[in-house]
């Protein structure tokens, strides 16, 4: 799956409890050759680890190792090499199993729980920017789904939507192309009405930057009918056809995807520059797990690249030498830095990912404090 998929019922879905063992097992990969060809060996030893885990494992009978090994071999089989990106996450259970392609290192675990491991889904999804598009015109509505990498139609709340047929009208055919007269009509109106009605539902169970591509009189009647519009980001002017390929939605959005980047860049600057006046700022892997960890952070910014293993002591984190791993213990993380952009996520703080070198004097990740 992509991270786009990761929609809010999805994540609550995967972090459900399930029966031990459900397997969660994490790796870097490679997107080109020849650095890519070491990815199935290194998956193959990653299995034959879980696999000898399980053997050892009095909690785990012969029946259930043997169906969580099933599903395994079935989700390494379905591995697309060809999709690869920066990481590997295979989730599974004796019923099932989810495999994703993330764009975002994770470190090499097998893990065993009674609930999937996600934080490297969840900071994966955070780092890409997701946002959504509508596409708009008199007689049809399409929403696409993306990150600067691509796009796609989402096919969800309804969308895409097409407005009803009219009876035919010599008055409106006499009319030639997509005038602002087409979007005086009470049937277009009505049908605005529910794009906007739908759009709403969308954005409140998943909420990402909105853009907007469509005539200017149409993003004029939708915002005269609706309110779903007032929160979107950027807006292109120009017309959106129903057979409208995602190439070319993406490359007409790439000014206002870049316009939205330096506004959302700058805001993060000033809020940072604010919370250092109100002495409500944090610096530094330690302090600002501190803060997440107490619930306080309002922001946290962190450095496009930024991995780190540490120990935790004492609810702290401490440096530890590099290529230490992860302890059988948990004191120390592998992924601490995706875990605390998961926690800081479930807390209900902002999380940006910004340039490598930005955060530089304060040790590559920042946050702004609600107090």
């Amino acid at each position: 799956m992509d991270t786009d998929a990761l929609t809010a019922d999805l994540l609550r879905e995967l972090r459900a409890t399930r029966p031990y063992p459900a397997l969660s097992l994490t790796m870097p990969t490679h997107r080109k050759a020849p650095d890519n060809a070491q990815d199935p060996v290194r998956l193959r030893n990653l299995m034959a680890e879980a696999g000898h885990r399980l053997e050892a494992d009095p909690e785990v009978s012969r029946e259930v190792r043997a169906a969580l090994q099933a599903q395994l071999e079935r989700a390494a089989a379905e591995v697309d090499p060809r999709g690869a990106l920066d990481s590997l996450v295979i989730l599974a259970t004796t019923e099932e199993y989810r495999i994703w392609q993330l764009p975002r290192v994770a470190p090499e675990r097998v893990v065993f729980s009674d609930t999937f491991l996600t934080r490297n889904l969840v900071a994966a999804k955070a780092q890409t920017r997701p946002f959504r598009v509508l596409t708009l015109a008199a007689d049809h509505a399409t929403l696409w789904i993306g990150t600067g990498d691509g796009i796609r139609p989402e096919e969800t709340g309804g969308f895409p939507l097409t407005a009803p047929k009219e009876p035919p009208n010599p008055q409106r055919e006499e009319r030639i192309g997509d005038t602002p007269s087409t979007f005086t009509d009470e049937e277009t109106r009505n049908f605005f009405r529910t794009v906007d009605e739908k759009l709403r539902a969308v954005l409140a169970d998943d909420p990402r930057p909105l853009y907007l591509m469509g005539l200017a009189p149409a993003l004029a009647l939708l915002d005269e009918v609706g309110a779903a519009s007032g929160s979107a980001v950027a807006r292109v002017a120009k017309g959106a056809p129903a057979d409208l390929p995602p190439a070319e939605v993406l490359r007409e959005l790439r000014p206002a995807l870049a316009e939205g980047a330096r506004q959302a860049a700058a805001q993060v600057d000033t809020r940072l520059d604010h919370a250092r006046s109100a002495h409500t700022f944090a610096g530094g892997l330690d302090e600002v797990w501190a803060a997440v960890r107490e619930g306080r952070a309002g922001l946290v910014a962190v450095e496009e690249h930024f991995q780190a293993t540490a120990r935790v002591t004492d609810e702290h984190l401490e440096p530890v030498p590099e290529g230490t791993t992860q302890s059988a213990d948990g004191q120390v993380r592998e992924d601490v830095v995706d875990e605390l952009v998961e926690s800081a996520l479930d807390g209900g703080a902002d999380v940006v990912f910004v340039e490598d070198g930005s955060l530089g004097g304060h040790g590559r990740i920042a946050a702004a404090l609600r107090y």
